[in-house]
């Protein structure tokens, strides 16, 4: 049932994709001329295991952005650069900062890990939860980011949920079964009334293209990202679902950010080795923008 649901979900997006594409370039391009209410253009740098204090102060000195800055900005440093940064950023820097990971407790015997108190305390306003890292290499299941979430949200925090299929996976047409799953799994311990739309971040990361130098085209990227929103409108509501931002975070870079920002449902990225270099985190920032039709 799960496949034949999957194989009618996808031709579905096919045919509106490809009614959109016979429109003409015209269409597709004036579709995120405003930027929907309620979605501010986010660009999340997730630094994973790079940079040292030094690194940290330069990034800093270098990242020049105004107050007015229309997209949000967000880093997220090593847990051990967060009080580093947060010191080094300009007096009425907009940028915000971002642990890359939560323990789900808030306190007790869990050497090396760190709770939401604690990255909060340590200047963060976001986390990262379930990035696919994670989950392959320390073994995080849906359960596991689950809780992280709640404990997230609980203590004041802003996750960042990333979801996203491999390349077998995805090989095998499994790819919104895979992102169905690790939606529902994640939001299911969730008590009612459902957190505000402003404080959950939705990222999709194909796993393939992580990495790895390949991106999602924008009609793979638009049909992933659309699909996450329905499911959000189906949990919750379609009111609910247009307020949620979703992020792209498969190997976003400079040469990709524009053509996919114009995308309906891109509200921005989660960067990773792009973002370590302040000048090409300010490009993809100024290409967001650009795509998006804002003004900075």
């Amino acid at each position: 049932m799960d496949e034949l649901r999957d194989r009618v979900e996808r031709v579905v997006r096919q045919v509106v994709l490809e009614t959109l594409s016979s429109l003409g370039p015209g269409v597709t391009a004036g579709l995120p001329a405003a930027v929907p209410a309620g979605r501010r253009p986010l660009l999340v740098a997730n630094w994973k295991m790079h940079h040292t204090a030094e690194g940290a102060r330069e990034f800093a000195r270098a990242l020049a952005i105004a107050p007015e800055c229309p997209v949000e900005v967000v880093v997220c440093p090593p847990a051990v650069l967060l009080p580093v940064l947060r010191a080094a950023l300009p007096p009425g820097s907009p940028v915000l900062l971002g642990g890359q990971n939560l323990h789900p407790e808030q306190k007790g015997a869990f050497t090396g890990e760190h709770s939401a108190a604690m990255l909060l305390d340590a200047g963060a306003r976001y986390v990262i939860v379930g990035h696919s890292e994670r989950r392959a290499l320390f073994g995080e299941d849906d359960a596991v980011v689950g809780r992280k979430i709640r404990s997230a949200l609980d203590q004041g925090l802003r996750p960042i949920l990333c979801v996203g299929e491999t390349l077998a996976q995805r090989r095998d047409g499994g790819t919104f079964r895979v992102l169905r799953t690790q939606l529902d799994l994640a939001l299911s311990g969730l008590p009612l009334p459902a957190p505000g739309p402003a404080t959950v971040v939705v990222a999709y990361e194909p796993v393939w293209a992580i990495g790895t130098g390949q991106n999602a085209t924008p009609a793979q990227a638009q049909e992933a990202m659309a699909f996450l929103r329905d499911r959000l409108a189906e949990r919750f509501s379609h009111a609910y679902a247009r307020q949620v931002r979703l992020l792209y975070g498969g190997s976003a870079s400079p040469d990709n950010v524009e053509a996919l920002s114009v995308l309906p449902d891109v509200d921005g990225f989660l960067v990773g080795g792009a973002s370590l270099d302040a000048g090409k985190f300010s490009a993809m920032l100024a290409a967001l923008q650009r795509g998006k039709g804002t003004k900075g």
